[in-house]
């Protein structure tokens, strides 16, 4: 009978990883929830309960199980959705509001997570994907993956406040500005921006207009790096295509 080898969780290898991210790769459950799991003792390791979330394992040549049923990669899924107004970017909200993850129910997919995030009030492309790899260069702030955004503000823009928005100011610590700013169409009081950012602090767009004296009535992100919104409708999916998946790795 062929045995996996006995290794000690500090044993090194070039493939292990600590049990609790080795269920989250395998795209069974966030690595939160993981750690959870294998805490609860409900993970079994070639046959041996396991209740160091730590513990080194190779998912690739290790009988890794949670209550008694053998784990298997999934397929990779990679998944663009329109994001509403008024849906959290998370898998679960503490609060109990509703997330971006409650549109995926019941679609027969397998644990997705969102790939960086857009606040409760914004809309727009929103990435999903049990790739941990894919997502984590995606969000790497080394990569400066362009993101463009449109913004409805309350006053129409000139060539000055595209300017100071491109210059940038200081925010409690933080130096917020954009990459590129130009006016989309505007009406008699308010008007649409189109906004470029290879960064992403926390509510940057509105923090930086904000600072500025000016409110967002909407903000929505239209494009990832090469991937675009497009006519996709608000609150639906679609799978990446194969060459879209390999242009964002890029």
């Amino acid at each position: 009978m062929n045995r996996t080898p006995y290794r000690r969780p500090d044993e090194p290898s070039n493939q292990t990883t600590g049990l609790a991210r080795a269920l989250s790769k395998l795209g069974f459950c966030s690595r939160s929830q993981g750690r959870g799991l294998v805490e609860a003792g409900r993970v079994r390791v070639n046959g041996r309960v396991r209740t160091d979330p730590e513990w080194r394992v190779d998912p690739r040549r290790d009988r890794l199980e949670v209550d008694g049923q053998p784990l298997r990669a999934e397929a990779r899924v990679y998944l663009m959705l329109n994001k509403p107004r008024g849906l959290v970017t998370t898998r679960a909200d503490e609060q109990g509001r509703a997330t971006v993850c409650d549109l995926l129910a019941g679609k027969g997919l397998p644990f997705l997570a969102p790939v960086g995030r857009l606040d409760k009030a914004s809309e727009g492309l929103l990435l999903l994907t049990n790739d941990t790899q894919w997502a984590a260069r995606l969000t790497d702030p080394a990569a400066r993956v362009e993101k463009l955004y449109h913004a409805q503000v309350d006053c129409v823009a000139d060539a000055e406040l595209t300017r100071r928005l491109v210059a940038g100011v200081m925010v409690e610590g933080d130096f917020l500005a954009v990459k590129r700013a130009a006016l989309l169409r505007h009406g008699v009081r308010n008007c649409w921006l189109e906004l470029a950012l290879d960064e992403g602090k926390n509510r940057h767009i509105r923090r930086l207009l904000a600072a500025l004296q000016i409110e967002v009535l909407r903000l929505i992100r239209v494009a990832i790096g090469p991937l675009a919104l497009g006519p996709l409708p608000k609150g639906e999916f679609r799978r990446l295509t194969p060459a879209e998946v390999e242009a964002m790795r890029a």
